[in-house]
């Protein structure tokens, strides 16, 4: 019972955690877009809530939710799925703190990077999401 408990909450947050990963790098497309002064107050407020508000208790509600079921399967550490798995989000852990760092420099109008490079940017959570949930659902190895 605990198990599935630990594996709901784990989905819920991941899920919560996964929607501000999609957003906010898309805020960043519009606010590097954007020239004048109320969009850009706008827009450091909604990237601001976003990151401190949703995204970052996400993330440790997933970390805290996910080490949970792990220590009650202390024998997945041995499976390689589970390691390319962690390595994963090891990434992803990665990118939700380079969020931070530009939703910084926006915050400070210190922002030199297009549009464009976030519409890229955009992009790395839908691949790493695409290994995650494979890796976690198929446990290949």
């Amino acid at each position: 019972m605990f198990y599935l408990s630990f594996k709901a909450l784990h989905l819920i947050a991941m899920v919560c955690w996964f929607a501000g990963l999609f957003y906010l790098p898309r805020l960043f497309v519009y606010h590097a877009a954007s020239e004048d002064r109320i969009s850009h107050e706008r827009f450091c407020i909604m990237e601001r809530k976003l990151y401190r508000g949703i995204m970052t208790p996400s993330l440790i509600a997933t970390l805290i939710f996910g080490g949970c079921m792990l220590y009650m399967n202390p024998s997945w550490l041995k499976s390689g799925w589970l390691h390319l798995k962690l390595t994963l989000i090891f990434v992803l852990i990665i990118y939700h703190l380079l969020c931070g760092v530009f939703y910084k420099k926006f915050n400070n109008n210190n922002n030199r990077k297009s549009h464009v490079f976030y519409r890229w940017f955009n992009e790395a959570p839908v691949i790493l999401l695409i290994g995650i949930i494979f890796l976690a659902i198929l446990k290949p190895f």
